[in-house]
């Protein structure tokens, strides 16, 4: 085990990091607790290296936990390094110190030849009207992206947003579809992926259907002409290449959870998202993780784009619909301190939940109003709603104080109210 300086110190420092004003109005709905920001800072016994990591508290594939952070003090960091137990931001700091101490970039850690000095990385957005999806499109093709990833749901036509994005972008910007199983089986889904496929630039689907089932997942491999992509994990790996299930996956969680992924990936040449959410911090470990997997192909969702600020002096490199692999030593990026002292939040670590009141409205003018998301989720996942009509709009009222809203919230936590 090499003889690094051991760990001293480890701090928690949790940020309120601010969406843009266009996805602080979208994400209000159902994300608004993303972005709250837990960076973990790591000391050690020599003052020139510092690491740094980041977790998304309210979405992550593991917090830190007091018990890692209470093993970690005092520890060579070279022994943490693969352990998934220690939480996302924890973990994340220790290959940032394990590196800076060693003078390497972190992709010289995963003991891997780096395959691109570039990786692939998409623009990301939960659902929006058409019009908002457009001006998203029009800002990442700006900044230097040529991939869009969305949320397709059933209170959204999705062949208008498709349209939309198509509108103000060139030909050979793509755009993936995630439906998260909302068009629940091959007979509702068959339609509307084939469809699509008449848009140039709708490059892949994203669990269109139920993951578990495998004999829809074949069927609409065989109608659709894109590739189908689901979570990694469900159905089991063996019966996705047993069955043929699917084209790729999204990869996530932990360094030794996505290497084992990507690992058996390969072996079966299925290409893959990185799927791994955070500002500046989170997409610079994603990069090193994508430079050394070669079946890392389809472009990386890290949501960076959601935020205002990335937390960095200087903003990762992002051209031609990928973005550069950085190759100072650790992260290979520095972290802004001054946004560190003036994003910080005191606990409790949690946002009030903003109160919606959602009205979809169908064709024909039914309408139907949901006291939030998650009642309005549930409704659509028990297929008690068409699941992708053309025409059909979600309208957002935030809590007004009046006592009309008042009144029609309290019908609605009954159940959805049929206008």
């Amino acid at each position: 085990m090499a003889a690094l300086p051991k760990i001293t110190d480890i701090e928690r420092i949790v940020l309120d990091v601010p969406f843009t004003p266009r996805c602080q109005e979208w994400n209000a709905r159902e994300v608004w607790q993303w972005r709250i920001s837990e960076v973990i800072r790591i000391t050690t016994e020599d003052p020139d290296v510092t690491g740094y990591g980041e977790t998304i508290l309210h979405y992550t594939w593991g917090r830190v936990p007091d018990e890692a952070i209470e093993q970690a003090l005092g520890r060579n960091p070279a022994e943490l390094l693969g352990d998934d137990k220690l939480g996302a931001g924890l973990q994340m700091a220790v290959y940032d110190v394990v590196g800076k101490a060693l003078g390497v970039p972190i992709y010289r850690l995963f003991n891997l030849p780096k395959v691109r000095d570039w990786c692939p990385i998409s623009w990301w957005n939960i659902d929006m009207p058409p019009e908002a999806f457009a001006a998203e499109a029009q800002e990442a093709l700006a900044r230097g992206y040529r991939s869009y990833k969305i949320k397709a749901r059933p209170w959204w036509d999705v062949f208008e947003q498709a349209a939309a994005i198509s509108h103000v972008t060139p030909p050979w910007f793509r755009v993936d579809l995630d439906w998260n199983n909302m068009l629940l089986n091959a007979g509702n889904a068959a339609p509307v992926l084939t469809e699509l496929d008449k848009e140039e630039r709708i490059a892949i689907y994203e669990s269109p259907i139920m993951q578990r089932d495998v004999e829809g997942q074949r069927l609409l491999r065989q109608k659709t002409t894109r590739p189908i992509a689901l979570h990694f994990g469900e159905p089991p790996f063996p019966t996705v290449v047993r069955d043929e299930v699917c084209d790729g996956f999204v990869v996530g969680g932990g360094v030794a959870s996505i290497l084992r992924q990507a690992t058996l990936a390969a072996a079966f040449e299925k290409p893959f998202w990185l799927q791994m959410v955070g500002t500046g911090l989170t997409t610079a470990m994603s990069v090193h993780l994508g430079s050394v997997l070669p079946f890392a192909q389809w472009p990386s969702v890290n949501c960076m784009n959601n935020y205002a600020d990335d937390l960095l002096t200087e903003p990762i490199t992002i051209a031609g619909g990928c973005a550069r692999v950085p190759e100072g030593s650790g992260l290979g990026v520095t972290i802004d301190e001054e946004a560190l002292t003036r994003l910080r939040m005191e606990p409790p670590f949690e946002l009030p939940r903003p109160k919606f009141l959602l009205t979809v409205t169908w064709r024909g003018n039914r309408r139907v109003t949901y006291a939030g998301m998650r009642q309005c989720w549930d409704d659509c996942w028990r297929g008690n709603q068409p699941v992708q009509e053309p025409g059909v709009r979600m309208a957002a009222r935030l809590d007004d104080g009046t006592n009309e809203w008042a009144d029609l919230w309290a019908r609605a936590e009954q159940g959805p109210v049929m206008a």
